[in-house]
């Protein structure tokens, strides 16, 4: 499949269209959430016009760092992202800053926003991958066996990232991207029951980190830096970090935050208990709501037939006189 397509004379890029199409349905998603998390979906915006060029940048920035040697002779090619050359943790860290100067400015709790942004980054990231299959990237080691050439064990490549790279390769972007989407779906089911803010967050770094370990450890483009002589992988060093900081403030907002259910940023969480929103739908548990409706019909039902009483004399303990029976007005025979 051609990397890129020409319509009204214009270029496009799939590998572009697609990260795009992922980062549309993630502020997507995360407005229809954002009512859970006690925001709004003008929040999600905002927060997305800061953060997604950041994540461009920074995504940009990272590869080109431990990849400099490719883009020093003509440095206008780091302007060429539609080669492909973002680095995945780069965006996830500029994310990061993004979200920690947001909340900064509008004075929201960070954990909060992170919670609802974890699932839809993830969600992104696994559309993403995509993008790496149309460029011919991202795969891992070649596949000699002719029994296992099959997708999506591995992927036929007719134009490689190294010269010379042709035919059968273990499909890591294929791997890496079901990987995320089940993590994606974890983290939707975990939002229900998550003790503290933060930890959806959290088990976002700690989850994918997990799975960008073992895959990383099976790609043959990993960026490398070199310490004390041995040429090391950049991911995988920074993936085993991040489950070690992943684990630790898992483990320490457990003991040290206070519980969902007596604090949360931007709504009272014990009300957001009495009428709960669907993480998927936004639809509204309605029951305690009507419990409610009921109480306050019954009061106002009691205290019609109270005033009722008083209007006409007859309120407890009072006997009508004269005086008030001449103030009640009889109803018309037939009436």
């Amino acid at each position: 499949m051609s990397p890129e397509f020409t319509l009204f004379g214009l270029t496009f890029h799939w590998y572009g269209i697609i990260i795009a199409c992922g980062v549309m349905l993630g502020v997507l998603i995360a407005m229809r959430r954002s009512r859970y998390f006690g925001l709004d979906s003008d929040t999600v915006i905002d927060f997305g016009l800061l953060a997604i060029p950041m994540a461009i940048i920074g995504a940009r920035l990272y590869y080109v760092i431990f990849e400099w040697n490719s883009y020093k002779d003509d440095p206008i090619r780091i302007l060429y992202i539609w080669e492909g050359g973002l680095a995945i943790y780069g965006g996830v860290l500029a994310s990061i800053l993004a979200g920690i100067i947001f909340t900064r400015w509008k004075k929201i709790d960070f954990w909060t926003l992170a919670d609802l942004g974890a699932p839809c980054l993830i969600l992104g990231q696994a559309i993403g991958r995509w993008g790496n299959f149309i460029n011919q990237e991202a795969y891992g080691y070649a596949v000699e066996n002719p029994a296992l050439q099959w997708f999506p064990f591995a992927v036929y490549i007719t134009d490689g990232m190294r010269p010379g790279d042709h035919g059968w390769f273990l499909a890591t972007f294929f791997y890496e991207s079901i990987w995320n989407f089940a993590v994606f779906l974890f983290l939707l089911y975990y939002t229900k029951k998550r003790k503290r803010t933060g930890e959806v967050f959290l088990l976002y770094l700690i989850l994918y980190s997990a799975g960008r370990i073992v895959i990383e450890g099976l790609r043959t483009d990993s960026l490398m830096f070199n310490l004390f002589g041995a040429e090391l992988r950049v991911s995988q060093w920074l993936s085993g970090l991040l489950i070690i900081i992943g684990i630790a403030l898992f483990v320490y907002r457990r003991k040290k935050a206070a519980p969902i259910t007596e604090t949360t940023s931007g709504v009272d969480a014990q009300a957001q208990d009495q009428v709960p929103v669907d993480v998927m739908t936004g639809n509204m548990d309605t029951e305690s709501s009507t419990e409610n409706v009921n109480e306050g019909a019954g009061a106002k039902t009691e205290n019609d037939d109270h005033e009722e009483k008083n209007d006409k004399g007859l309120a407890v303990g009072e006997q009508p006189g004269a005086n008030s029976m001449q103030n009640v007005e009889m109803p018309d025979e037939g009436e």
